[in-house]
C-alpha cells in the first residue's frame, strides 16, 4: 500500500510559478436566465427519494451570493419531518472549510502556502525523511503523499489523533501524485489551532460560521460523537432504510462539520460573492477564494479543498462531497451559471452516492433541462444480493440436511483427502470470520461487528449467511466423520 517512488523530489515551488499554472476557477459569468420552478425541483426530489427508497433530504441553491431556494423532504429516525434547518453530518465537505480556514490564515500573513509545514509544526513527525519537504499547499491539495487510513479509532482530542500518523511514511514523493487522504486535513486544522492558539471547532464557530450566520453549525472530534438535536442517521438495503449508529471513528478537519441545508447556503452564497458576506465584508480575499478553485501542481482533479469536474462534465462543476456512514452530502458550484447547490442526506448508500445524483438533477433543472430518470440501482443491486443470498440458504440448508451422507459417502477416504474435501466451505468460512470478528478490532479501532453490517447491509446478509452454512456443515461433517469412523473401529472390535 505505502510504494515509495524513486524519482526526484519536488520541492517548495514559487507563487510566480503558481500564478502561471491554468487555473479551473473562470469568474462567475452571467448568462441567460434560465427557468427555475420550484415546484420541478420538488417533483424531482420527491419523486428520486420514493423511487430509490430513501427517508429524508434536505437541499439548498443559491445564486450569485442570492438565497433561490431551500426545502426538506422525508423524515428522520425520531419521525419528524425533515426540513432545512434539520442537522446532518457532511462528512468529507467539511475539507472545504478546512481549507477556508487555512487560506484565512495566509491572506493574514500569519502562514504561507508553500511553507514546509513543519515550520508551524515541528512536533508533527512522520517516520519518512521526506515529510520535511511537504508543504501546507500540497496537504490542501492531498498531494503531500500521505496515505488515507482504513481503520481510523476515535481520539479524545485534535493532536492526539494526528499523533498517529507518527510511525507513517508517505505512498510519493511530496507533490508529485494525488492521493486523497484524510489525515491532510487532521495536520491542517492542527495547524488552524497552533498558529491561532485556539481550538479548531472554536476558529470555524469564530471565524466562518458566525460571521455567515451559520448558527446552527458545529464541528465534533470523533463521527459518533453525541449532539443534542441531531437524529440517528439510515442505511439502506433491499429499497428501503433502517437507523443505524454512526460509525465512531477521528474526523476533525478531515469530516467533522455538523450543518443544516439552510446553513450551507449561506455558506455557498458567500462561495458565489466574491468571498463577501451580507455586509460586503470580505471573509477571504478574491484572489485566494479563485485559488481554491484551481488545480494545483500535481493534481489536475483537486484545488485547495475543492474537487474539479472531468473535461466531460458539463457545466463544469467546482464541489466537494461528503459520506460517513449513515449520511450522505454533496456541494457544487457552476461557474458559469452562478449557482450553487448542496445537498443533504440522512442514509448511506453504498453502492451509490444519491446526493451526487440528486445534485445534479437539480442543476440540470438549473440549466432548463429536464433531470435524467434513472433506474434505482442501488435498489436493484440489493435485491439480487438478496436473491443470491436466499438461494445460498436453501443450497446451504440442503447441505446441511444431507451432511451424515454426505460424510458417509467419504468414509474410506483417508483423513487427508477428507480434510481437503472441507476446504470449499471451511476457507471462505475463516475469511468471512476474520472480517467480521478481528478487523473491527485491529488498531484500537472502537467498531464492532454490527457496525461492520451497516456499512453494506445487503452484501453483509450474505456473508453471515455464508459463514454461518459454512462453519455449521464443516462441524457436522466433521462430526459425522468421527462418528462413523467410531463405529466402524466398535465394529471391527
Amino acid at each position: 500500500m505505502k510504494i515509495i517512488l524513486n524519482v526526484m523530489k519536488l520541492g517548495s515551488i514559487p507563487l510566480l510559478i503558481i500564478l502561471l499554472i491554468p487555473s479551473f476557477y473562470h469568474p462567475f459569468s452571467v448568462q441567460a436566465a434560465q427557468p427555475f420552478k420550484t415546484e420541478d425541483v420538488d417533483k424531482f426530489v420527491t419523486n428520486y427519494i420514493e423511487r430509490n427508497g430513501l427517508p429524508g433530504v434536505s437541499i439548498v441553491v443559491v445564486q450569485y451570493g442570492e438565497l433561490v431556494y431551500e426545502k426538506g423532504y422525508g423524515h428522520d429516525s425520531g419521525g419528524n419531518a425533515i426540513t432545512e434547518k434539520s442537522l446532518m453530518r457532511i462528512g468529507s465537505a467539511s475539507k472545504s472549510f478546512t481549507a477556508f480556514a487555512v487560506l484565512q490564515l495566509v491572506d493574514e500573513g500569519k502562514i504561507k502556502l508553500d511553507d514546509p509545514v513543519i515550520n508551524y509544526l515541528p512536533e508533527v513527525k512522520l517516520d519518512d525523511s521526506r515529510w520535511k519537504e511537504v508543504t501546507i499547499r500540497q496537504l490542501l491539495s492531498h498531494t503531500s503523499g500521505i496515505p488515507n487510513p482504513i481503520i481510523v479509532p476515535p481520539a479524545n482530542n485534535l493532536k492526539a489523533g494526528v499523533e498517529r500518523l507518527n510511525d507513517w511514511m508517505l505512498q510519493s514523493n511530496p507533490g508529485e501524485n494525488y492521493y486523497y487522504s484524510n489525515g491532510n486535513y487532521w495536520v491542517l486544522a492542527l495547524l488552524v489551532e497552533k498558529v491561532k492558539g485556539i481550538e479548531f471547532s472554536q476558529y470555524l464557530k469564530q471565524k466562518v460560521f458566525s460571521p455567515l450566520g451559520m448558527n446552527d453549525s458545529l464541528t465534533t472530534v470523533n463521527s459518533g460523537d453525541l449532539v443534542q438535536g441531531l437524529p440517528k442517521g439510515y442505511v439502506t438495503a433491499y429499497g428501503t432504510a433502517i437507523p443505524w449508529t454512526e460509525l465512531e471513528a477521528m474526523n476533525m478537519g478531515a469530516g467533522s462539520i455538523i450543518s443544516t441545508a439552510s446553513d450551507m447556503g449561506k455558506w455557498l452564497m458567500m462561495q458565489t460573492n466574491e468571498g463577501k458576506i451580507g455586509t460586503g465584508k470580505h471573509l477571504l480575499s478574491k484572489k485566494l477564494l479563485e485559488d481554491s478553485y484551481s488545480t494545483q501542481p500535481g493534481s489536475k482533479k483537486y484545488g485547495l479543498g475543492w474537487e474539479l469536474s472531468s473535461p466531460n462534465v458539463k457545466p463544469a462543476r467546482i464541489s466537494h462531497s461528503g459520506v460517513v456512514s449513515t449520511y450522505q452530502t454533496q456541494q457544487d458550484i457552476i461557474p458559469s451559471s452562478g449557482y450553487a447547490i448542496a445537498v443533504l442526506l440522512n442514509s448511506y448508500t453504498p453502492t451509490i452516492e444519491h446526493a451526487y445524483e440528486i445534485s445534479s438533477g437539480i442543476i440540470q433543472l438549473t440549466e432548463g433541462q429536464e433531470p435524467e430518470l434513472k433506474a434505482p440501482v442501488s435498489k436493484i443491486i440489493d435485491l439480487s444480493l438478496g436473491v443470491i443470498t436466499l438461494i445460498y440458504l436453501i443450497l446451504g440448508i440442503r447441505g446441511i440436511l444431507r451432511s451424515k451422507k454426505w460424510s458417509d459417502k467419504r468414509k474410506q477416504h483417508p483423513t487427508w483427502r477428507f480434510n481437503l474435501r472441507l476446504i470449499p466451505q471451511l476457507v471462505p468460512t475463516l475469511l468471512i470470520g476474520w472480517l467480521f470478528f478481528i478487523v473491527p478490532t485491529l488498531q484500537n479501532n472502537s467498531s464492532t461487528t454490527i457496525d461492520a453490517f451497516g456499512l453494506y447491509p445487503a452484501a453483509m446478509v450474505l456473508l453471515a449467511i455464508v459463514f454461518i452454512i459454512g462453519l455449521v456443515l464443516t462441524i457436522l461433517r466433521i462430526y459425522y466423520r468421527i462418528t462413523l469412523n467410531k463405529g466402524i473401529i466398535k465394529n471391527y472390535s
